[in-house]
């Protein structure tokens, strides 16, 4: 919860209030971001660029004393995020998995035993020497996971073993690449890994698929298409681990995980993991540009590696199958597109200010305070402006595009108890008790609806 605070110090642009957009779905290329420093993006910037939209509302920013590719999320950036991270692992629990704590660093040998550092090593941070050992800042999370998996005996019956994490990885992007958000170095993942045996990893990997429609349908994300990427030949330049019998197997998995989903797949040659293949999840952002969002991978190499094992009902050791998956990918990618995709008007449930308050007149400020006092008890974000500014200035000056409510507290509606609700594009409601006005804004809030609906 944000707590409100009154914007006498914080000027904001007059800006034409938007019309709340529906993500595009419509093809092109990939075109990743080639600015590094997000606090002065370069000219051709369209107004739905996250960099640029980033900075105007104050979401994330970047300092040179930092570095390129690690995003300073500013408060209302951080606000994006603890309500994403909210939801993903409410949804994640409700389907059995187990969230864990590991930390963002491993020796060197985690992943040369992991196929990392083999595969993955350009994109690696350089050793750090610490007591003789050589510390790695992670790429990933999976050889973590595998860990925790072998941290103690497995049984048949307490598979498949689901586990979670919401925690930072770090990639080495070239320079040339890194900028605003959809290319960094400091990564925020969804992360989460499924232990299974073999016989139950398809039934896994659809359940996954089904995990990634509904969080796509409260986010309003239009995949738009499913990718069944698997390996290319020796001679692209790319490197695969594990076994021919590993590869077939993982495959079919995948495959009959999408006969399960009912859902048509391109196939792509080249795309997989070094150690598996994958199916990942396409879609279109504000641009037009194609690229990775979610994904579901399964591997086979990884357990053998870690030999994890568990008992089966005959009493034997079996290998699980590793089923990798992210849902809302790293966050800055995902901020980048909700940003983009919605123009910065984010839906109600994650938009940093959800109300904002402006009192006409000096005389209505302690109505306006109690009402923000109120709106924060109710568990709702809430600002006051109550700038010594006339009452058509602050009301331009209001920016439709952080704040879906703005509420009008004059005279009438002080002495009253009630509230004029103006809503993004300039419509405005009939007075309303303030009361009735924050329980349906909790209500739909609470329902993550896209749009709350206050006068029906």
């Amino acid at each position: 919860m944000v707590s409100f605070q009154s914007q006498s110090h914080v000027p904001q642009p007059d800006v034409p209030e938007p019309d709340v957009p529906r993500p595009p779905a419509s093809p092109s290329s990939v075109a990743p971001d080639a600015a590094a420093c997000v606090d002065a993006g370069p000219p051709h910037e369209s107004p739905r660029d996250h960099r640029r939209l980033g900075r105007e509302l104050g979401i994330f920013a970047s300092d040179e004393l930092v570095g390129a590719g690690f995003p300073l999320w500013l408060p209302d950036g951080a606000v994006i995020i603890a309500e994403l991270e909210r939801y993903i692992l409410q949804a994640e629990r409700q389907m059995g998995y187990r969230h864990v704590r590991t930390p963002p660093v491993g020796k060197r040998e985690l992943y040369e035993r992991s196929g990392h550092w083999q595969h993955f090593g350009p994109d690696i941070f350089p050793p750090i020497p610490v007591g003789g050992d050589e510390l790695v800042l992670r790429p990933v999370m999976c050889p973590h996971h595998a860990l925790v998996y072998r941290s103690r005996q497995r049984s048949h019956r307490e598979l498949p073993l689901r586990i979670g994490e919401f925690g930072p990885m770090f990639r080495m992007e070239r320079s040339g690449v890194v900028g605003g958000l959809t290319r960094v170095r400091g990564i925020t993942l969804n992360d989460a890994h499924v232990f299974c045996p073999p016989e139950q990893a398809a039934n896994e990997a659809a359940l996954v698929l089904r995990m990634i429609d509904d969080a796509y349908a409260v986010l309003g994300i239009e995949a738009a298409y499913h990718r069944l990427s698997l390996r290319g030949p020796a001679e692209a330049g790319k490197s695969y681990a594990g076994t021919e019998a590993m590869w077939q197997e993982a495959e079919a998995i995948l495959r009959d995980a999408l006969a399960q989903h009912g859902v048509a797949f391109q196939e792509a040659a080249g795309e997989a993991a070094f150690y598996g293949p994958k199916i990942d999840i396409q879609v279109y952002d504000a641009q037009g540009r194609e690229f990775t969002l979610s994904t579901v991978q399964v591997d086979l190499y990884q357990p053998e590696q870690f030999d994890l094992e568990y008992v089966a009902s005959d009493g034997g050791r079996r290998r699980p199958v590793m089923v990798h998956r992210s849902v809302l990918a790293s966050m800055e990618r995902m901020v980048a597109y909700l940003l983009e995709a919605y123009t910065g008007a984010l839906p109600p449930w994650l938009a940093p200010v959800q109300v904002l308050v402006i009192p006409v007149g000096s005389d209505q400020a302690d109505a306006a305070w109690e009402l923000a006092g109120q709106a924060e008890a109710a568990g709702l974000r809430v600002e006051v402006d109550d700038r010594d500014e006339t009452l058509g200035a602050r009301i331009r000056a209001a920016q439709p595009r952080r704040a879906p409510y703005v509420v009008v507290v004059g005279p009438r509606e002080a002495a009253a108890g009630a509230v004029a609700v103006r809503l993004r594009g300039g419509r405005q409601l009939p007075p309303m008790p303030r009361e009735e006005f924050l329980r349906r804004v909790r209500v739909g809030v609470d329902a993550r609806q896209r749009d709350v609906a206050l006068d029906g």
